[in-house]
């Protein structure tokens, strides 16, 4: 009948996962099979009991729907899958898959600041944006590799730089905060040292001058990667990068650790909205292995519109409760297109440090 064989690849993750409407009995049935390339599959059925062709024809396009939203391709050769099945926000994947850092914890941030091979970076509070530039082609991508909108001022920064490039940064506003390079005048970089990317960017945009892309600096040397860091926890920024000065460019996260690692002053986290509450509140889901959790609620501003259930949204708060694992003093931040539900797990919080016994 039909089916489909669906991938999804990025830094160390590279899994299929495929599904068909299978004939049974009297009906149909939805069966799938996912796990890693070249592994055993895990396989099962999304429909006990055999559906008429229909009923099986929307179960399969939904499922083909979630899994692309998650940022899954069509395999090539892989079967074909009709229009109804894929996103009405489908968003095309451009190949390019932007570097995430895993966290440190704050008893080896020191260690980092002292030691002359790790620089510093500030944590800019804003949305995870790359920006490719063809010739007279400009294409912003997200962090999960789509193309995505790019506000007018910046298309038209990196209209006026004649060199083509990958420039990697955070969107605040009609602002690009550019903190690293991919490629610069047609060359890929992402297999350069990070100390020598950033010479070479921060040489790039001083001759460029694109109006509306800043510069992220760094700090490399002790007193600055000390008086940095206390500016910006005294001034209450979202955090400071650390990267060591010979990290490659490596698109995805590391298992663990890594050349290249975040410290935040302040915990936000992901969330999936779970439903609707009285006076502009919604309730939040995480997930906790294969199990599905509550972790609260949060009050929607009047500037923001409410987010409908399955919305995944941002929230800034103060700690998790080890207990309930509802989060504690929670602030609305917006919705996030560019995360994917499976990221929105307890992995994320910060708990509510335990009373020490006298």
């Amino acid at each position: 009948m039909e089916s489909i064989s669906l991938y999804y690849r990025e830094g160390a993750s590279d899994k299929v996962y495929e599904a068909s409407i299978v004939p049974k009995g009297d009906g149909y049935v939805v069966t799938f099979a996912y796990g890693r390339r070249g592994s055993t599959l895990n396989a099962g059925t999304k429909t006990p009991t055999p559906l008429g062709y229909d009923e099986a024809k929307r179960t399969f396009d939904k499922l083909v729907r979630e899994k692309t939203a998650k940022g899954y391709q069509v395999a090539a050769g892989g079967g074909s899958v009709s229009a109804a099945a894929l996103p009405a926000n489908a968003k095309a994947p451009t190949g390019i898959h932007c570097q995430l850092l895993n966290p440190v914890e704050e008893e080896k941030v020191q260690k980092l600041l002292s030691h002359p091979d790790w620089w510093l970076q500030e944590k800019i509070d804003g949305r995870r944006l790359l920006i490719r530039k063809e010739g007279s082609t400009i294409t912003g991508i997200n962090r999960l590799g789509q193309e995505t909108a790019l506000p007018q001022t910046m298309v038209e920064s990196a209209l006026t730089c004649t060199a083509d490039f990958i420039l990697d940064g955070e969107g605040v506003g009609d602002v690009l905060h550019v903190f690293d390079a991919l490629s610069l005048h047609g060359g890929d970089l992402r297999h350069v040292g990070f100390a020598e990317r950033f010479v070479r960017l921060s040489k790039f945009l001083k001759v460029s001058i694109p109006p509306h892309f800043k510069l992220v600096n760094v700090a490399c040397q002790l007193n600055a990667k000390q008086e940095t860091f206390t500016r910006l926890q005294r001034e209450h920024r979202e955090g400071a990068v650390f990267k060591h000065m010979m990290a490659p460019y490596t698109p995805g996260r590391p298992a663990s650790g890594g050349m290249q690692l975040k410290h935040k002053f302040c915990e936000t986290a992901s969330f999936i909205v779970t439903k609707p509450n009285p006076k502009r509140s919604v309730s939040l889901l995480l997930f906790d292995g294969d199990r599905v959790v509550p972790a609260g609620n949060v009050t929607i501003p009047p500037n923001h519109d409410v987010p409908a259930p399955g919305t995944i949204v941002d929230c800034r708060y103060l700690y998790a409760f080890r207990e309930s694992g509802s989060i504690y003093q929670p602030v609305y931040l917006g919705p996030r297109e560019d995360i994917r539900a499976e990221e929105c797990t307890t992995a994320q919080l910060k708990y509510q440090p335990e009373a020490v016994a006298l």
